[in-house]
């Protein structure tokens, strides 16, 4: 129970990567927020957590809307008395946008709406979650970024750009709140085997055969897995990682080795 007394943000927890960090953080005793877009998946996530005996509370949240994440950060403080962990997951990924994704081709407007969420919503999260922080006198945010936050990739303007400021804001954001005792890390995950990836691959990828070709080139062979990540991201929360901050972790299988 590394996080027992402790209370965590989760966005984008209404499924996968988002809803496995949301559970793992109430398993180890946090009271847990499930800030998510869709307000059925994120009543679901709660439910699950509930059914397992942990605390947790759904809040439909934008990301993009600074008014609504104040409002989400605001009502967590309130409802479980302060704040220790913010957990950035929300994201708009590959599927939910134009492709090919390079900067001729790409609407501006999709352009747009990736910044919006994948930084911006980065941004409004810490800034209003990070006063509370202070008040409770420190905490731990994790950010996730991509393995395409830190090198670039064909057709994925938008994305790796997004990934790569999500980079620059926690390596930033660490230094400016270090004396609060508020440490700031990024997980960069790679290929993740849940639904929008399979989606990704069925819609844009080449299908089955294509995404066996991209686990051959993996290192250790395998996709990643939610709960490979949920792992990284309780022990970046935990003590266990109290002299880490303005990090970011590969959570890639060996690809990032490779570049």
């Amino acid at each position: 129970m590394r996080l027992t007394g402790r209370v965590a943000i989760v966005t984008g927890a209404g499924s996968g990567q988002g809803r496995a960090v949301a559970e793992a953080f109430a398993r180890e005793g946090a009271a847990v927020t499930v800030a998510e877009l869709n307000s059925a998946s994120a009543e679901e996530t709660a439910a699950r957590i509930h059914a397992a005996g942990g605390q947790a509370r759904a809040i439909a949240t934008d990301v993009a809307d600074a008014a609504a994440v104040e409002r989400m950060v605001a009502r967590t403080a309130d409802a479980f008395g302060a704040l220790h962990i913010l957990y950035n997951n929300a994201a708009m990924d590959r599927p939910d946008i134009a492709i090919p994704d390079n900067v001729v081709e790409l609407p501006a407007d999709d352009w747009d709406r990736v910044m919006a969420v994948n930084l911006r919503g980065v941004f409004l999260c810490c800034k209003f979650a990070v006063p509370h922080m202070i008040a409770a006198g420190g905490g731990a945010i994790v950010n996730i970024a991509s393995v395409l936050g830190e090198v670039g990739s064909p057709n994925f303007a938008a994305y790796c750009a997004s990934k790569h400021g999500v980079i620059g804001l926690t390596k930033e954001l660490a230094l400016d709140y270090a004396p609060h005792r508020i440490r700031v890390n990024a997980i960069c995950p790679g290929s993740i085997d849940t639904p929008r990836l399979r989606r990704y691959f069925d819609r844009y990828g080449g299908g089955p055969e294509h995404l066996r070709a991209v686990v051959a080139r993996v290192p250790l062979g395998r996709l990643g897995t939610v709960d490979d990540v949920a792992k990284a991201a309780v022990f970046l929360v935990s003590d266990e990682a109290s002299y880490v901050s303005g990090h970011a972790l590969a959570v890639d299988g060996g690809l990032a080795a490779m570049r």
